[in-house]
């Protein structure tokens, strides 16, 4: 069974999308299927590469630099992306193949040529994976206005839509969302949790013991530090703690917001602050078992529904989440049902504060939400479970497809 995993993100790259691509991959393998992940690179010596890493087939075609520019660039870089794409796979060794299974991760939104050229041509069914609700969340957080940049966006957005046979969303309520403001009918949508696989502990680059926080028990952010996050909250909750000698705040990552925070904690002269630059996830074990407690932002003013990655590598790491998120939102719902952490929604940060040492001075509230953690990181958000799901909303028969 011949199925195409298609994504901007994939290791080497260090970002959840990567890391979710790579562990659907494995296990579309492990149980029996021929998976081929097709990436753009921005590698101009060559129009496309097939390559094997960790015995997944890897197609990386050559496409348009969308990463590191701004704004406007960006979003023509995304708009010409599919294109470069498509010509760079009709001179690749899989021009000819026939697809019985495309998937694609969005972000981005401008997949949607892409994938209906492989559809027309394979006649196969198609599944994308929701988890970036776009031009909305924009215009939620003020970026862009509802004018000719939002319905352009929008009828991308629309488009990719309707390649799709299933669309799986990560929340409940984004069903309603997205059937509400979309052409989106209602029967083609499912909620599709995130996933991710259990890493083993080898150790990471950053060495708690050798930095300025070392005997502190640690508040850890890792992943994308963007407009999106809303993490000015998170410096003003490490202020708020500067008087606990006792507490640490580590921020490992990368995004638009990077140099800005680290340049907030230098102006408000926090001792108590570490930023790190992303480190390869399979790190992650390693450095989140010298924390405490992993923490989580979202813009308030966020109206779309999101369960970050970042959630999932805490709760499988044994660490209680300290969040604060858009009101009404799942992602508070779902940590409050399986108490595995502390949520605030607003802007003060006395309340968040109060949280926070909650967290760092009950052993038994630390304890008990640790545990509560790992077995809903194991049970909920496995890929033995999407990978099936996939399979099942497509309509395809185990038995009746060959298999690898």
């Amino acid at each position: 069974m011949q199925i195409a995993l298609i994504s901007t993100d994939y290791p080497p790259l260090r970002t959840s999308a990567a890391v979710q691509m790579r562990d659907l991959a494995q296990e579309f393998l492990r149980q029996g299927y021929d998976p081929v992940v097709i990436i753009p690179s921005v590698d101009a010596h060559a129009t496309w590469v097939a390559e094997i890493e960790d015995k997944i087939k890897v197609l990386r075609l050559y496409g348009a630099r969308t990463r590191g520019s701004g704004y406007l660039r960006r979003s023509i870089a995304e708009f010409l992306l599919p294109f470069f794409m498509l010509r760079a796979l009709h001179a690749s060794p899989y021009r000819e193949t026939k697809w019985d299974l495309v998937i694609w991760y969005s972000p981005t939104i401008f997949f949607g040529p892409l994938i209906c050229s492989l559809k027309r041509r394979s006649n196969c069914k198609t599944y994308l994976i929701l988890r970036d609700i776009f031009p909305e969340w924009a215009k939620d957080l003020g970026l862009i206005g509802k004018g000719p940049i939002f319905w352009f966006f929008k009828a991308i957005a629309n488009f990719q839509y309707e390649m799709a046979d299933t669309i799986g969303v990560q929340t409940p309520s984004n069903l309603t969302y997205l059937s509400g403001g979309s052409k989106v009918t209602y029967q083609r949508l499912e909620v599709l949790q995130n996933w991710q696989s259990p890493l083993p502990n080898i150790g990471s680059s950053i060495s708690m013991p050798t930095t300025p926080l070392a005997g502190r028990k640690i508040f850890v952010y890792v992943g994308n530090m963007g407009v999106a996050q809303g993490m000015d909250i998170l410096i003003d909750l490490a202020e708020s703690l500067k008087y606990r000698q006792d507490l640490g705040f580590l921020f490992v990552g990368r995004g638009s917001e990077f140099e800005r925070l680290v340049a907030a904690a230098l102006t408000r002269s926090l001792n108590n602050t570490l930023f790190c630059n992303e480190v390869d996830s399979r790190e992650m074990p390693g450095l989140l078992a010298q924390c405490h407690v992993g923490m989580l932002a979202l813009d308030p003013r966020h109206k779309t529904h999101n369960i970050p990655g970042k959630f999932l590598t805490y709760l499988l790491a044994g660490l209680p989440v300290l969040a604060r998120v858009n009101a009404g939102t799942d992602l508070a719902h779902l940590i409050e049902k399986e108490d595995v952490g502390r949520v605030y929604v607003g802007d003060h940060v006395d309340p968040l504060r109060e949280f926070a040492e909650e967290l760092a001075d009950s052993h038994y509230t630390h304890e008990r939400m640790a545990a509560k953690g790992r077995n809903l990181g194991a049970h909920m958000f496995s890929p033995e479970t999407a990978v099936r799901q996939i399979i099942a909303a497509s309509g395809l028969s185990l038995n009746s497809l060959d298999r690898v």
